[in-house]
Order: C-alpha cells, then sequence, then structure tokens
C-alpha cells in the first residue's frame, strides 16, 4: 500500500512538475482604444442680438439694455426719468416674452429723511417703475415691489455723488 501512495505521489509530482514546465503563450495585449472623434461644435451663424429683447442671454450681455436694472432718481423724487424709460421698456419686453421670469423692484433711497419717510419714497419709487411695466403689459403676477429705504445703500459717504447713487430701484430677476 505504501507502495502505491508513493507511486500516487509521484505521479502526481510529475504533472505539476509538467504543467509548471509549459511555455505560456502570452495573450495579445488588447488593442489600444481608438480616442473618440472630435466634436465638432456648431458655428454659430446667429450672432447674439443686443436688441433682441426676447432672449435670456442678454441679461448678462453688457451691450444689451437688459443688463443695465438700475433706476435712478432725483432727489425726493418718485418719478422716472426720460432716459431711464428705454431700459424699463427693454425689460418689460423681456417679461412679456418671457412669463415664467419674475422680478422684484426694489426701491431705495439715501441716507436723508426718517426711517418711516424713506420706507414710503423706496415705495412709491418701486411703484414708479411697476406702473410702466403694467403699462407695457407686463402681468402683475410678474412683478413684486419691495421698499428698504436708506437700509442697504451702495454707497455710504455722506456727500452728494454717493446720495444720487443710493435714490434707486433696482431690477432683480429672481427667475428667468
Amino acid at each position: 500500500m505504501k507502495t502505491a501512495i508513493r507511486f500516487a505521489a509521484l505521479v502526481m509530482m510529475a504533472a505539476l512538475i509538467a504543467a509548471c514546465a509549459r511555455e505560456v503563450t502570452p495573450e495579445p495585449a488588447p488593442p489600444e482604444p481608438t480616442p473618440p472623434p472630435p466634436v465638432e461644435r456648431p458655428v454659430e451663424t446667429d450672432r447674439l442680438d443686443p436688441r433682441d429683447f426676447s432672449d435670456a442671454r442678454n441679461l448678462d450681455n453688457p451691450d444689451s439694455l437688459l443688463s443695465q436694472r438700475v433706476i435712478y432718481f432725483e432727489f425726493d423724487r418718485s418719478n422716472v426719468r426720460a432716459q431711464f424709460r428705454p431700459i424699463i421698456d427693454a425689460h418689460a419686453a423681456y417679461l412679456r416674452a418671457n412669463p415664467s421670469a419674475r422680478v422684484i423692484l426694489e426701491g431705495h433711497t439715501d441716507e436723508r429723511g426718517s426711517r418711516e419717510y424713506n420706507l414710503g419714497l423706496g415705495e412709491r419709487r418701486g411703484n414708479s417703475v411697476y406702473e410702466i411695466l403694467r403699462a407695457s403689459n407686463v402681468p402683475s403676477r410678474q412683478i413684486e415691489v419691495v421698499s428698504y429705504g436708506e437700509e442697504r445703500p451702495v454707497c455710504r459717504e455722506s456727500n452728494e455723488d454717493c446720495w444720487q447713487r443710493n435714490r434707486r430701484t433696482e431690477i432683480v430677476y429672481t427667475a428667468r
């Protein structure tokens, strides 16, 4: 019996040696993947027209009136000056063309006057812009008026140049 076990062990060792002695042929390397063809970007044949007030891209185009969103006022006044009407008209055209767009008209004042008076003046300034937008057939659901009075100045110095920059209504888009 010992002989049979020895013989079996010998056969197994021979088989192991024979298996290890075989020359292994390496598998061929997979071919290198070819790079994808370059993506062709469409050539813009239509340039962005800054007078197209229905195009949302013009909100960030410095050549368009839509990028201007601040209406300035005279001291203690809430009537819109003629020079700012084209800006408001451009925003009215955008809002009519984009019914999902929403704006907040933020009324601001300079530091002169009481807090209560300035809140009322800021609201009157926002409402002045609101009325022009409404007269241009912009639905009221797209417009909200908020008055901050003197609470959010863009300039904190006490001089006429600074006060003039604080007397404003800002058109803030909450949805484009």
